[in-house]
């Protein structure tokens, strides 16, 4: 044992969130050290997280509880923690010459990159309330300063300032949700809550607490009504941290779902299931329709996110293995083609130009011809075409839907794909019309240029042979073991 309780063994698959957190405090003494070396406080950063993932890949196919049975390591939380650091890596690579542009310090963004990174990882393997609760906050706390951390620009303050008093009401009711459950369960493990839950499942009390935590995790995911913060929240935040913040917060929450009601809340599902079912439809519905009449790229992904969070919960409603193994490949592809669209958004932004509006985008074929095919590999992935990875991800969705008698969700989605594919095809004309954006050249460098090259290749590579990355989502899926009709599924 350690001096503070912790069983020696358990420090071996407690190895990536130590890397991180060393890392983490190595890039603050850097940063106090060499503030002005840009360059190696990212290069830095990157060999934080790789070591990271090198110590998350070690641990693939090992399932224990640790940490006194606060934390979990298994394939499900392993399958998270893949994501979380790949994101987190395509994130440094598209900021070092976004940090430079607008005169921020390297130090301390990466800092809480590697700190929300961590909250993630946390969130991923906790399989109890509490440990849930510490990782959620680590996050949205790395968050909320890294949205408001251009501090000359309004946009950015009033972004951060509606994130976090948005996020601290959020959070009060995930936290009376959470007491609820304790209350009548007088625990806060979920594999020991399922057990008694199981034995009282109509307790008004219990239905109450499935509404209130379903809303607070519905503020994280950006799902409707809980949705509104996230337009605002996307274009004032530094692009990278909006990319970021789109796919790694989003995921993350999706983690926290999935362990919350399928493993702590299996005797609920029918007032669940039904409950995301109504919010899956609105939230699909209501952020396709308003991304139709934007003219910034920014608030018109931050609306394509709402919708996509949609789309994952189709998966969370199938309440199946295969729902839940589609819900993952989903996010998976979904961090690919959102960061690449992200990354695009990164190479407009100059000295001289903001670079963040539909017009901005014109005649970039002819500018970064690279650049604009990616961004169209990107489009074509979010509406849903294919052969690529989004495609692939809405079929095993909606499959799974089907498959599960939600025939009418599944309707639902697919309508939805073919008219978000409007105002995807809206930046297509932008960006291959050939007229001239005001401003200087946009400039591909090397580390934006690998960011891109690394998303787009995997775009399309998970739609033409998605097999490696459907089988780890499977043996997650079974890892987390899930509700159907018929109980629960191993």
């Amino acid at each position: 044992m350690t001096p503070a309780g912790l069983p020696t063994g358990d420090l071996g698959y407690l190895l990536p969130e130590i890397v991180l957190t060393v890392g983490a405090l190595a890039m603050l003494v850097a940063n106090v050290l060499a503030p002005r070396r840009a360059a190696a406080l990212t290069g830095l950063a990157l060999a934080v997280l790789g070591c990271t993932l090198l110590a998350v890949l070690r641990d693939a196919g090992v399932t224990r509880d640790i940490a006194g049975g606060l934390l979990s390591v298994d394939p499900f939380s392993t399958f998270f923690k893949v994501l979380f650091v790949s994101v987190a890596l395509l994130t440094v690579l598209m900021s070092h010459e976004y940090l430079a542009i607008e005169g921020l310090s390297a130090g301390e963004y990466h800092f809480l990159i590697l700190c929300a990174t961590l909250g993630m990882m946390v969130m991923a393997g906790a399989v109890d309330l509490i440990s849930a609760f510490i990782g959620l906050e680590t996050m949205a706390v790395s968050f909320y300063i890294l949205t408001g951390y251009i501090k000359p620009n309004p946009r950015s303050n009033e972004a951060a300032v509606k994130y976090f008093l948005l996020g601290a009401f959020s959070l009060a009711i995930l936290l009376y949700g959470m007491s609820l459950l304790y209350g009548v369960s007088g625990t806060t493990h979920l594999r020991v809550l399922a057990t008694v839950v199981a034995g009282q499942p109509h307790d008004p009390r219990l239905v109450l607490a499935v509404v209130l935590i379903a809303a607070g995790l519905g503020f994280k995911i950006a799902a409707a009504p809980f949705h509104m913060w996230a337009p605002d929240v996307y274009e004032g935040a530094p692009t990278p941290v909006t990319a970021f913040l789109s796919v790694g917060s989003k995921a993350a929450s999706f983690a926290l779902v999935l362990r919350v009601f399928g493993q702590g809340l299996p005797a609920m599902s029918g007032d669940w299931s039904l409950l995301f079912e109504v919010v899956a439809i609105v939230t699909m519905t209501a952020g396709n329709l308003a991304a139709l009449t934007q003219s910034n790229i920014k608030r018109m992904l931050a609306y394509s996110s709402i919708a996509h969070a949609g789309y994952v919960l189709i998966g969370v409603v199938a309440g199946t293995t295969r729902g839940v193994s589609a819900a993952l490949f989903y996010l998976a592809a979904y961090g690919l083609m959102q960061a690449g669209a992200f990354a695009v958004v990164v190479l407009l932004r100059r000295a001289d130009a903001i670079g963040d509006e539909l017009k901005d985008l014109s005649g970039l074929s002819h500018r970064q011809p690279f650049a604009a095919f990616a961004m169209l590999l990107f489009l074509l992935s979010l509406g849903g075409t294919p052969p690529t990875a989004g495609f692939m991800g809405k079929f095993r969705l909606f499959a799974a839907a089907i498959d599960s008698g939600h025939v009418g969700l599944a309707v639902v989605g697919v309508l939805n794909s073919v008219l978000s594919l409007y105002y995807y095809l809206r930046i297509v004309m932008f960006m291959y019309q050939p007229s001239e954006a005001p401003g200087s050249e946009p400039a591909l460098t090397p580390l934006l240029a690998t960011t891109l090259a690394v998303t787009a290749v995997g775009t399309v590579a998970l739609g033409v042979y998605p097999a490696l990355l459907i089988e780890a989502a499977d043996a997650s899926a079974r890892a987390l073991g899930v509700v159907a009709a018929g109980g629960l599924l191993r």
